[in-house]
């Protein structure tokens, strides 16, 4: 009986160059990036903060749940809910006609479609927060304010995705609608939206999860919900309040998550 010798296949010179040389890349950034932070340095009281923040999250304030003045904690998360709930809404509403025109395979032109989608890159390439502190300046702080913050970043990241998920659809009854002598929208409302209904409420939960979690730190710009009075609570040093706010902020979340997941399993 011949045994035959059966060698692995030797990785060609120029695939090892470039793996070794993408590693090195890396390795270098990595290095840049560190050399380019400022002093680190540990603060001498920093144990004793973090046994602080430990100790207020164990031990949390209870009595901040609520106290009936309209500022507690069950008054501050529903209206960090309802700012999410909201600002998803509108970005649900606005970003449609966006979804349509930087969809590739619905726009006639390519021109244009390319245009939709830099306008939506250009939307969502300013974050949450920095959109608050602009309509701070121009609604005045509140609320209000955290609406349109996540509303109008909302709107670029659901028209991006939205558009992407109406570019992968099969044309064939699009194609069959018009053979048939209807019109574009009509072929639209009756071939391409049964087909992207249950991604397009799929992501709008997505977001919706997303936006709760960013609609608690809105606060600090001014734009209201929970994430003004936890940084009142850390500058004070009062860690029984930030503990309770972070027990609320995490059931919360977590809460969330687990009905939103469960809901888009179904849809999907």
């Amino acid at each position: 009986m011949k045994i035959v010798d059966v060698q692995k296949p030797k990785t060609p010179v120029k695939q090892r160059l470039i793996r070794w040389g993408s590693v090195s890349i890396f390795v270098l950034i990595c290095i840049w990036a560190f050399a380019s932070m400022p002093n680190i340095e540990i603060k001498d009281t920093a144990a004793e903060t973090s046994r602080a923040i430990i100790d207020g999250i164990l031990h949390p304030d209870w009595a901040y749940v609520y106290t009936g003045d309209g500022e507690d904690l069950t008054f501050l998360m529903i209206e960090t809910l309802a700012i999410a709930f909201l600002g998803t809404f509108i970005s649900i509403v606005f970003c449609i006609p966006f979804s349509i025109w930087a969809a590739k395979n619905i726009v006639r032109w390519k021109i244009f479609s390319g245009a939709g989608k830099v306008v939506l890159s250009l939307v969502r390439t300013i974050p949450e927060l920095v959109m608050a502190l602009l309509f701070v300046k121009v609604v005045g702080p509140g609320a209000f304010c955290g609406v349109l913050a996540l509303g109008l970043h909302s709107i670029g990241m659901l028209g991006k995705l939205n558009s992407e998920e109406i570019e992968k659809i099969d044309m064939g009854p699009v194609e069959a609608m018009s053979a048939a002598g209807s019109n574009r929208m009509k072929s639209f409302w009756f071939a391409v939206v049964p087909q992207v209904v249950p991604q397009f409420l799929s992501l709008a939960l997505y977001r919706f999860e997303i936006n709760v979690r960013s609609a608690t730190i809105l606060g600090i710009a001014g734009a209201g919900g929970i994430g003004a009075p936890m940084i009142f609570a850390m500058h004070g040093r009062d860690w029984d309040r930030v503990g309770i706010i972070l027990l609320g902020i995490i059931i919360m979340v977590t809460l969330i998550d687990f009905i939103s997941g469960r809901i888009r399993r179904k849809l999907v």
